[in-house]
């Protein structure tokens, strides 16, 4: 049996290389291969770029720790990461090259649903467990895992679920808000968000109306046609799904059109992201948006309250000088999930480790995560608040946090249908 050594590793970050210096020599390789390899992709280009970053960042600060550990069972871990461009054949692609041509055992990423749904169908022939770390389409684990059986799709995300459910939830009780307009993200992320707000909201709240839509594609960066679409129809409040920088421009021009002087509320799907609030902070300092502004996030990183999530953002800060988002927090909880479903398994085999993770709870940074085997969702907590400056840290953080129990605000099989059109 080979010994796995260690040698110091390159990382390609941001257009930096990042040396990482080698930690203690690790046993012997237990798996009987030379290293574990990690493939993970995201969106490494564009308005959405922090996504991939922080996909990137999450995965290395977690490889690292594990490789200073030990590693696997003996092995050293690498990772390779390729940009996802937003575009389901790319990331076709780019899968494919990693098991097949790089050789992954295990892979984590993906920012797009579109993307997730392109390469579900291909991974039973790669025969590799592929943890998806962001793609929050509820098709893939209701339709790809638990209706059509593709066992190695494997979501560690908490999916559309919290953006339109668990909005509906906390809006429900607010009687005075009645009249609901959308800005939506034109692709299936965005219309099935909306839909499930409006089948949701519409249960408990029969008087509410949905009063108008705008529809923005990938790569939208002048919104004020949309805004004034919505405006026009004289909502309460705005529901809105477009997310990364072009959030970030939408609630710029919504706050320079005016439409926080007449509108009770906005709810910004995603909008508890780090790269989201770094660049709306300055509105936020300086009331721009008027106490009106909610949003949710798939991580938080000023929640759970826990000696874990304190420690994992002090080391993501002290590591890369940044707070870390949920794509960075859900690839690291994904990679250290793998890690720990191949050494139950006790082998790099994809039907093995997907079998391990059979009743697996997890304590994450994020919480405690639990395996779903019905359709392979990791089903964790994360709360929604409102946009507010804390002293306790450089950017806004979600306040007046509303928790929720996952019972509530997650679907449950057996699956129901739900809308995935505009």
């Amino acid at each position: 049996m080979k010994r796995c050594a260690s040698v110091l590793s390159v990382f390609l970050l941001g257009g930096l290389l990042v040396l990482v210096a080698p930690g203690p020599a690790l046993a012997a390789c237990q798996l009987g291969v030379p290293v574990v390899k990690v493939g993970a992709q995201g969106a490494a280009s564009g308005a959405h770029a922090d996504y991939g970053r922080q996909i990137n960042m999450g995965a290395t600060m977690a490889v690292e720790e594990i490789n200073a550990k030990g590693g696997i069972l003996g092995c050293k871990v690498e990772l390779k990461f390729m940009d996802e461009e937003l575009k389901p054949a790319t990331a076709v692609k780019n899968t494919r090259y990693l098991v097949t041509e790089w050789g992954a055992h295990y892979l984590v990423g993906v920012d797009s649903s579109g993307s997730s749904m392109a390469i579900g169908p291909v991974l039973p022939e790669l025969k590799r467990p592929y943890f998806f770390t962001h793609a929050a389409t509820h098709r893939l684990t209701e339709e790809l895992v638990a209706e059509k059986g593709i066992k190695e799709i494997v979501r560690v995300s908490v999916p559309v679920y919290q953006d339109g459910i668990l909005a509906a939830l906390i809006f429900k009780d607010m009687p005075d808000v009645k009249r609901w307009a959308n800005i939506g993200a034109d692709y299936e992320y965005g219309y099935t968000s909306w839909n499930l707000f409006k089948e949701t909201l519409k249960k408990y709240r029969p008087d509410v109306e949905f009063v108008a839509s705008a529809w923005a594609p990938f790569h939208t960066l002048d919104f004020s046609a949309h805004i004034s679409a919505v405006m026009a129809a004289k909502p309460d409040a705005i529901f809105s799904t477009p997310w990364a920088g072009e959030a970030v421009m939408l609630l710029r021009q919504a706050q320079i059109q005016g439409v926080f002087d007449q509108i009770k509320l906005w709810w910004q799907a995603m909008g508890g992201s780090v790269d989201v609030l770094e660049g709306i902070a300055p509105a936020v300092i300086g009331d721009k948006f008027k106490g009106k502004l909610w949003a949710s996030a798939r991580y938080i990183h000023n929640w759970p309250d826990s000696p874990e999530n304190k420690a994992f953002v002090e080391r993501f800060q002290k590591r890369w000088s940044r707070l870390p988002n949920y794509s960075a927090e859900t690839t690291y909880s994904a990679v250290m999930i793998g890690k720990a479903a191949i050494e139950k398994a006790k082998s790099l085999d994809s039907a093995k480790i997907v079998d391990a993770l059979k009743g697996m709870q997890i304590n994450t940074p994020a919480g405690l995560r639990v395996f779903r085997a019905e359709d392979h969702q990791f089903v964790y907590n994360v709360p929604a608040g409102r946009v507010v400056m804390d002293p306790k840290y450089p950017i806004p953080v979600l306040g007046e946090l509303r928790v929720m129990p996952v019972k509530d605000y997650y679907r449950w099989p057996p699956f129901t249908p739900v809308a995935a059109t505009k």
